[in-house]
């Protein structure tokens, strides 16, 4: 069992050390609430939609960025997942990383791209299966649009995952509200995994962000939601031991395997 933090938060477009400092100020609020974990927005160290500023801040995973993240973790006692642009050998990634203290991070970079705008400063990653033990409770992590694709939520689950972790940017408008209110519960059910969808808040410079940040349940029922507009801290107790009954009432897991054979 572990304690999940994540912010809804509203990043400074462009100005790393804000968002830095932002997600300091959470993390200390959330350690001394208890939590062991907590998530951010997708591109949240950079900003969103700073456009090709996003990429010129891209950089590799052992850069200052993520060694910003290693040190607050340790500093605060929380390990943290992060979104960030990741430059690797002159390609640049839309990229998640999860950070735990001194321990080798955990980098996952987005698959699917949304729109015109993603692809012209990503290139995207192939569809991988990264798994990490956080205190007893087995993540994976997915970016924003790749939990659209069911594919990519089962193949996690199959591989083990208890817990699928996925930093968003939503935009708002009817179809990021339907996302964010019917197909985030609808994941967790159907894979009988919890889901965190933590999004952004307020808007930059391109675009209006829904908020609505979502923590569902294996048994579809949410722990947590962000509202509409502002910054938000949420908390949520992850037990998968308490959604055994649900796990040997809804076998979806179990039955596909079956028909594979």
């Amino acid at each position: 069992m572990i304690t999940l933090a994540a912010l809804q938060m509203k990043s400074e477009s462009g100005d790393v050390s804000a968002n830095l400092a932002r997600i300091e100020k959470a993390a200390i609020e959330a350690a001394a609430k208890g939590a062991s974990l907590l998530i951010t927005p997708e591109l949240g160290i950079t900003g969103y939609g700073g456009g090709e500023a996003v990429g010129l801040l891209a950089e590799p995973v052992d850069g200052p960025i993520v060694k910003a993240l290693q040190t607050l973790s340790l500093k605060t006692g929380i390990a943290l997942i992060a979104g960030f642009a990741e430059l690797d050998n002159g390609t640049v990634f839309n990229s998640a990383v999860y950070v735990d203290g001194g321990e080798t991070p955990v980098v996952y970079r987005k698959s699917h791209l949304y729109g015109d705008y993603e692809r012209g400063l990503f290139e995207p990653g192939e569809p991988a299966t990264y798994l990490f033990d956080h205190r007893g409770v087995t993540c994976g992590m997915l970016i924003c649009y790749d939990v659209e694709f069911p594919e990519n939520v089962r193949r996690l689950a199959l591989a083990g995952a208890e817990a699928v972790l996925v930093p968003t940017a939503l935009p708002a408008g009817w179809s990021g509200t339907f996302i964010a209110d019917h197909m985030i519960q609808t994941r967790a059910f159907e894979n009988q995994v919890f889901v965190a969808y933590i999004n952004h808040c307020g808007s930059d410079e391109r675009f209006s962000f829904a908020g609505l940040s979502r923590i569902a349940s294996p048994d579809g029922n949410l722990l947590a939601s962000g509202g509409p507009r502002d910054e938000m801290l949420m908390l949520v107790k992850v037990d998968p031991a308490e959604f055994n009954v649900s796990r040997a009432e809804n076998t979806y897991l179990h039955d596909v395997n079956r028909h594979a054979q």
